[in-house]
């Protein structure tokens, strides 16, 4: 029996993992690269494309009560005013007079306990890195700023939005009476979001550059207590429907001292890192009306709601669902990264330890690998007809390289669910074997009965 080996507990081990098989590169790297942008290769582009896809068919396409939208990435500036970011959206920076990293203080203070004490009372603060003194924290805005305009000086401001619910609130209106929306409704977005992170790092988890999954749910402020746990338990239900492991996964509630400035509660969605303990992955806010209000002060429009049948005017409040693609994408990776003894090919070419990414069916990049057994004709001629046949519905990989063995390897590393065989007696039988990752079952299958097997199993 193969012996499964715990959770990884080394980031090492998933970034080399997502280099060398297509996954993550570093962004600009034949340049010495640009720190914490990343590029997503063939294999990342098809798993995070999965991960949106998954989100949106279960979001959008089965509800009828949410919509979609694409907002624009530049926004003017007195959009971040009305939104409170350009007065709230910073953090306490600290910089080392010595080695000049620079640092958040609250991160130093989950580090050190004592750090906070030593602050107030205008104590020396040392640098967690070299021991050189620390400077007193100074507020740092995390919104990118640039200018639109074609001649110099003459230039507006404008921002790179730093989170993608604000266009969703800009087309309340534009979306309400065009779709006839009638309260309780939503409004989703995927899309690129910009922050000028003081300290990104840990691979992809937290970069200046990212991409949200976002709703807005507009509610009866009388509701919004009941509507608030419903959007929790989807979120909750969205994550453990992907995942292997469900210990890793809790809720953790912010306290009144770390609410964001729109937020009246705040729950995170947190998973077990291998490389810093619990982290935040998602969250879920009830922002009340803190948007709707203050945009309409700021634009001088009314965005309050008129229920026709209680006659009731008021401003909706907000329960939001706020998830990072990244980031989903870091956490089914650990999730589904499982190292188990030697199980595949002959004993000539087997190694002590296989790398089997466990990622659920509908994330995999690749869903079948089409493998013949030789590269002579007859099974070439085939299997590319099974491919022709397949690849309308399911992304394929075709591979007639090297043993079955190591072929084998190589698509439990990259996470294909299914390895899909061609070998001399499928031309006389008209049947392929199919060798499942997890269990390693092989199946003998009739060519012709491949779509409905697939279809059962997809």
């Amino acid at each position: 029996m193969n012996k499964e080996k715990s959770n990884i507990n080394s980031m090492d081990k998933i970034i080399s993992l997502c280099k060398r098989r297509g996954f993550i590169f570093p962004s600009a790297e034949i340049y010495g690269g640009l720190r914490s942008t990343y590029d997503y290769g063939p294999l990342g582009v098809e798993l995070k494309n999965n991960i949106k896809k998954a989100w949106w068919r279960r979001m959008v396409q089965e509800r009828q009560d949410v919509v979609g939208l694409d907002s624009a990435i530049l926004t003017p500036e007195i959009v971040w005013q009305a939104s409170g970011h350009l007065e709230n959206f910073t953090d306490p920076l600290v910089e080392c007079k010595k080695c000049h990293q620079r640092f958040r203080q609250d991160e130093l203070e989950q580090r050190d306990s004592s750090f906070a004490k030593k602050r107030i009372q205008n104590d020396s603060l040392a640098c967690p890195e070299c021991g050189g003194e620390l400077t007193q924290p100074q507020s740092f805005n995390l919104l990118m700023k640039t200018q639109l305009g074609v001649v110099e000086g003459k230039q507006d401001d404008a921002y790179l939005r730093g989170e993608t619910c604000q266009g969703i609130y800009l087309n309340y209106l534009n979306i309400k009476d065009s779709m006839r929306l009638k309260m309780p409704f939503g409004i989703a977005q995927i899309g690129k979001a910009f922050r000028n992170e003081i300290t990104p790092g840990n691979f992809i988890f937290r970069m200046r550059e990212f991409e949200q999954m976002e709703m807005q749910y507009f509610v009866n402020p009388q509701e919004a207590k009941k509507y608030y746990k419903t959007w929790k338990d989807w979120t909750m239900d969205w994550y453990q429907e992907f995942i292997q492991q469900p210990k890793n996964l809790r809720w953790r509630q912010h306290e009144k001292d770390e609410l964001a400035h729109y937020a009246k509660e705040a729950w995170d969605v947190e998973y077990k890192t291998p490389f810093d303990g619990w982290k935040e992955f998602a969250g879920v806010h009830n922002r009340g009306d803190w948007d709707l209000s203050r945009h309409s002060q700021f634009s001088k429009q009314d965005l309050s709601y008129m229920d026709l049948e209680t006659k009731e005017k008021f401003i909706p409040w907000v329960q939001e669902v706020s998830m990072g693609v990244d980031r989903a994408m870091l956490m089914f990776l650990v999730d589904a990264y499982t190292e188990v003894e030697t199980r595949s090919g002959d004993e000539d070419s087997k190694h002590e330890t296989e790398v089997v990414l466990k990622l659920h069916p509908e994330l995999a990049p690749i869903k079948i690998a089409i493998l013949p057994l030789s590269k002579k004709e007859p099974l070439q001629k085939l299997a590319q007809q099974i491919f022709d046949d397949l690849k309308q519905n399911y992304k394929l990989d075709y591979d007639e390289t090297t043993s079955i063995g190591k072929r084998y390897r190589r698509q439990d590393e990259i996470g294909t669910p299914y390895c899909l065989t061609i070998d001399f007696e499928s031309l006389d039988d008209q049947a392929v074997t199919i060798r499942d990752r997890d269990t390693m079952q092989q199946e003998r299958i009739k060519i012709a009965e491949l779509k409905n097997y697939f279809q059962d199993k997809f």
